[in-house]
């Protein structure tokens, strides 16, 4: 895995073998970073990573200098090594929970312009947009990032945007709504 764009563009990241994730692949996450472009500047958003697993998105946010990213993983090795990698890379704007993403998300009341998720596939996390949009985690007009494999679809949800599909990568996007009224 490798850094696509900003401070760190080109830099590799090398996960230990033994950690239990299944990393974006760069195809997918440059396609995805070209689609979020046309959104936010990046160095004025507040990023929530979900099952961040190795950072590998959280490193892409910090390169392009988002304001805070605070990366989510029940797994200790996962969070250890995005910690690690934090700091050799200098993106202090990374902070790390290791928590259930379930029980964080039960008890967190912080607003971003992204939450990216990445659950296991294996595993039923279909209520997962629900959840992000009843905590009202979500800044006005933000985006929350869901990828996910060929079988979901969550185009019948009320803040579905558009789904993307990157080979076996899919990325649904949901979008905030700005709930300020005139």
């Amino acid at each position: 895995m490798r850094i696509i764009s900003g401070i760190r563009k080109g830099k590799k990241i090398v996960a230990p073998a033994d950690l239990p994730v299944r990393p974006t692949t760069d195809y997918a996450k440059e396609s995805l970073f070209n689609v979020l472009n046309n959104f936010f500047y990046f160095d004025g958003i507040e990023v929530l990573d979900l099952f961040a697993g190795t950072g590998n998105i959280s490193y892409e946010f910090a390169a392009r200098e988002a304001i805070s990213v605070l990366s989510v993983d029940a797994n200790q090795q996962c969070a250890n090594f995005i910690a690690q990698t934090a700091e050799v890379l200098s993106f202090e704007q990374i902070k790390v929970v290791r928590a259930d993403v379930w029980k964080f998300l039960q008890s967190h009341s912080g607003k971003y312009n992204v939450i990216f998720a990445d659950p296991p596939f294996d595993q039923d996390f279909d209520f997962l947009p629900d959840l992000i949009f009843e905590k009202k985690l979500l800044l006005p007009d933000g985006f929350f990032v869901m990828e996910h494999g060929p079988r979901k679809d969550f185009s019948k949800h009320p803040n579905f945007y558009q789904m993307r599909n990157y080979g076996k990568v899919h990325f649904s996007f949901f979008i905030g709504v700005n709930e300020e009224s005139d």
